[in-house]
């Protein structure tokens, strides 16, 4: 009788301890322990498994955290929104409303209780807060069938007053993240207004408050945020405003919305402007200046290109206007290099648009040569060897299109070899502010001179005058050349001589009138007999 708790005692303590030798076993091998002894860990080996534990645990930690916070409250928001939108019956109208102040003011509440203690949730309770306080303003209104506000301008009102509370509220908490959702509330009223004049006044207001945003807090890319949605949501009143479940079709009244969209673009290009000196031109200062052209000229074009083809022109003078009273302030004032240019381009393009739109096909061309004097000119002023090559390579352009377009067109043609000549002259007399090798480009600007001046002479008089109009132009590049002492203006004259000297032959050959046919002999003769003179003096005052 007491043998057999004896014996079960006994296997039942060497169970236990064969257990336990199992789990020391375990241990060993985990901690690589044998014989006693600990072997040495590589090095680095034990750190890499505590670091791959710490990013385990971070992850894990931040997905709790932080994810679960994010995805929690946008849940919970955008059910009690769908809660306040939906339409309910045999309760009061204001009910709804009333319930979705209460909770914005939990939200709030809770946002400011926990901001010691909780703050990754904070910033989340009060965006959270800021969309319910919009959501239950428009239930006033809207998504029931009685509304509560029936007036429209009424509910306009009550929304403004939301839009501000939530600027108010991202102010104080200085957050861009939560300044950038007010703002997309407050572009979001004037879509529900539906009005044009508000859409335009508020589109301006928000552009200021964004200028002054990113000036106070150096907020580059809210600046951008609104330079997209300003001309988006203008973009969305030419459509007709479809967003509110309108029929697409374009707008053409009122027509002052061209001079908003350049004024937006006036007042969005003051926020790099007006910047500190101390910042220099960065990545966000040129990114938001292309934005800011591309969505003015962009919206600018397709507006006008639509609904105002009379006075297509004239709008597109104002625009190049802008744009390059805006080049040449950003140049006066910071040298700039990238803005300047870009600014520049936009205005050239929208000033060639309006000389297109003015003028008759082929007639626009010697306006189109004419205005890249002017580019040369101004691009020289802002030492662009960019906007200088550019305008030679469209000037080259213009040129060979108009040849094969207006053809034997002598009086226009004439502009093309008198802007060439004055175009080469320039770039000579300041290459050194170009620090650009020019002489190629001002080559081609003297070749084109040299043909199509005696090609334009050619076409506009008489055939009994072009050999003496010829004669004309060669002794001008002889006066040119001694009064520049420019030698490729001598290569010139020379060969405007040889070529006049080939057509008086054929004229006199082929012509049926003595009396041109004389006199340009008799002058030709005599100018050449003078010239001969002339480099006879000039060698023998080179030799002594």
């Amino acid at each position: 009788m007491d043998s057999s708790p004896k014996k079960f005692d006994e296997s039942e303590s060497a169970n236990y301890i064969k257990n336990l030798e199992d789990r020391l076993s375990r241990l060993e091998n985990l901690l690589k322990i044998k014989s006693g002894k600990i072997e040495e860990s590589k090095p680095g080996e034990a750190g890499g498994i505590h670091k791959e534990y710490d990013r385990e645990e971070e992850l894990e930690f931040r997905i709790g955290q932080n994810w679960f916070a994010k995805v929690g409250i946008t849940v919970l928001i955008v059910g009690i929104a769908f809660l306040l939108t939906s339409p309910f019956q045999n309760i009061p109208a204001g009910l709804p409303s009333i319930t979705g102040y209460f909770l914005v003011g939990v939200l709030f509440e809770l946002a400011y209780y926990w901001r010691e203690t909780y703050q990754h949730i904070t910033g989340y309770l009060t965006a959270g807060g800021i969309i319910l306080l919009f959501f239950t303003t428009m239930r006033l209104h809207f998504f029931s069938l009685l509304p509560v506000v029936h007036d429209i301008t009424l509910e306009v009102i009550l929304l403004m007053v939301a839009a501000a509370i939530s600027f108010i509220i991202s102010v104080k908490r200085k957050s861009i993240y939560l300044t950038g959702l007010s703002f997309f509330l407050g572009y979001a009223t004037p879509v529900i207004a539906n009005n044009a004049y508000y859409f335009f006044v508020a589109l301006t207001i928000l552009s200021i408050m964004s200028v002054y945003f990113k000036l106070k807090y150096e907020w580059n890319n809210l600046l951008s945020l609104c330079i997209f949605l300003t001309y988006l949501t203008h973009f969305n009143w030419f459509i007709n405003n479809p967003i509110i479940r309108q029929p697409i079709q374009t707008l053409a009244e009122p027509k002052i919305n061209l001079a908003f969209i350049l004024l937006y673009a006036l007042i969005f290009s003051f926020g790099n402007i007006l910047r500190s000196k101390n910042i220099s031109e960065n990545f966000h200062v040129i990114s938001s200046t292309v934005m800011n052209c591309m969505g003015c000229y962009g919206l600018f074009f397709i507006i006008t290109m639509i609904e105002t083809p009379a006075h297509f022109g004239l709008y597109h003078l104002a625009a190049a206007v802008l744009f390059l009273t805006l080049s040449i302030v950003v140049w006066v004032r910071e040298k700039s290099k990238y803005s300047t240019f870009i600014y520049a381009i936009f205005g050239y393009v929208a000033f060639s648009v309006a000389i297109i739109a003015n003028f008759e096909k082929p007639y626009f061309f010697p306006w189109l040569c004419w205005q890249s004097l002017l580019v040369i000119s101004t691009a020289i002023w802002f030492r662009s060897k960019i906007i200088v090559l550019a305008n030679y390579i469209i000037f080259i352009i213009i040129f060979v299109t108009f040849l094969f377009i207006a053809g034997d067109n002598g009086p226009m043609s004439l502009s093309f070899g008198i802007v060439a000549l004055l175009s080469a002259r320039i770039i000579n007399w300041k290459k050194d502010r170009l620090e650009l090798k020019t002489e190629y480009m001002r080559n081609s600007y003297l070749l084109i001179a040299l043909l199509i001046i005696p090609y334009a002479l050619y076409n506009v008089l008489p055939a009994g005058f072009v050999g003496l109009s010829w004669l004309a132009v060669a002794i001008i590049y002889y006066v040119l050349s001694t009064l520049l002492k420019n030698k490729k203006y001598r290569w010139m004259a020379l060969l405007t001589f040889l070529l006049t000297v080939v057509y008086v032959f054929i004229l006199g050959i082929s012509s049926s009138s003595s009396d041109y046919k004389i006199i340009s002999f008799l002058i030709l003769g005599i100018v050449l007999i003078l010239l001969s003179i002339i480099y006879s003096r000039n060698k023998k005052k080179a030799e002594k």
